[in-house]
């Protein structure tokens, strides 16, 4: 990998990561458009270190308060009905499913995960289902002729249950197409959540499983075409530019809706298939040296 390829894909992993679009898509497909190697899952997971350490600073004063009230909880009784303990109590809870799954389907992770078929299907499918959980969303918020405004969930009424259907919701993010931060809000939504409160802990929810990730995936850095200097230098680029778009997201989706991304992912879905069909594009695009 060179490190011009290392700046571009640290800049897409960066632009992508927190939008509900799939940065793992993202990168795959950059690397095929461009005819280089497939990245890997490797470097994936390692350059999401760099987005997650940006989630950290952005929600550090939550971060802080979380841990220190769930720290506190483990001696002190009375803090266990504290929200910030039991918060840090159900990211662990909602972190178990793609820990067990990530560990179970690592090598289709790295394989036919990756294949750009599939891919184009998930950007489709989970675009339809983004689109559909932000209408919802949307109907609940302004009401209607014949309906009343409807009051949805916060954080505050978020229970183990609701934190283990996240947690698969973000499970399904193993398969590059469906998007981590997609995924997680679409269930948010349907499960009756605010945008705001499923963005929050879907960003919340993703730090110890993509700590985790890029820390198993560490010892892969330096084999084939991952080397250490271009795959550190792609995530810094990521941090840099992921702290910007979390704190722009932030903002985006208190007044904003989802439907952008919905069109933009199933365009572009149909665009891979169209390009795979015609054999324009190999639907294992880069695999080979990969």
């Amino acid at each position: 990998m060179s490190w011009f390829e290392s700046f571009i894909l640290g800049l897409v992993q960066g632009l992508t990561e927190f939008l509900p679009i799939s940065s793992s898509a993202h990168l795959r497909l950059t690397a095929a458009f461009a005819g280089w190697h497939d990245p890997g899952a490797a470097f994936t997971a390692i350059t999401q270190i760099g987005t997650e350490a940006a989630v950290l600073i952005y929600f550090r004063k939550d971060i802080a308060r979380i841990v220190s009230a769930w720290c506190r909880s483990l001696v002190n009784k009375s803090m266990r009905s504290d929200h910030d303990a039991q918060m840090g109590w159900l990211v662990i809870v909602g972190s178990i499913p793609i820990g067990v799954l990530g560990v179970t389907l690592k090598d289709q992770i790295n394989g036919p995960f990756r294949d750009l078929r599939l891919i184009a299907v998930t950007l489709i499918v989970m675009g339809i289902v983004l689109g559909v959980a932000d209408r919802l969303a949307a109907r609940d918020e302004t009401g209607g002729k014949h309906r009343a405004i409807r009051e949805r969930k916060s954080l505050k009424d978020l229970s183990v249950k609701d934190g283990l259907i996240f947690g698969f919701c973000q499970a399904m993010a193993l398969v590059p197409g469906v998007s981590r931060s997609g995924a997680t809000i679409s269930g948010g939504l349907l499960m009756g959540y605010t945008r705001e409160a499923a963005a929050r802990y879907s960003f919340l929810l993703a730090i110890p499983a993509v700590l985790a990730s890029g820390a198993f995936e560490l010892k892969d850095a330096g084999q084939g075409h991952v080397a250490w200097g271009p795959t550190l230098f792609a995530t810094i680029i990521a941090f840099v530019v992921g702290y910007a778009v979390i704190a722009w997201f932030m903002k985006f989706i208190t007044t904003k809706s989802f439907m952008p991304f919905v069109i933009y992912r199933i365009l572009l879905g149909i665009a891979l298939f169209v390009l795979v069909g015609t054999d324009t594009l190999s639907p294992h695009a880069g695999e080979s040296a990969g």
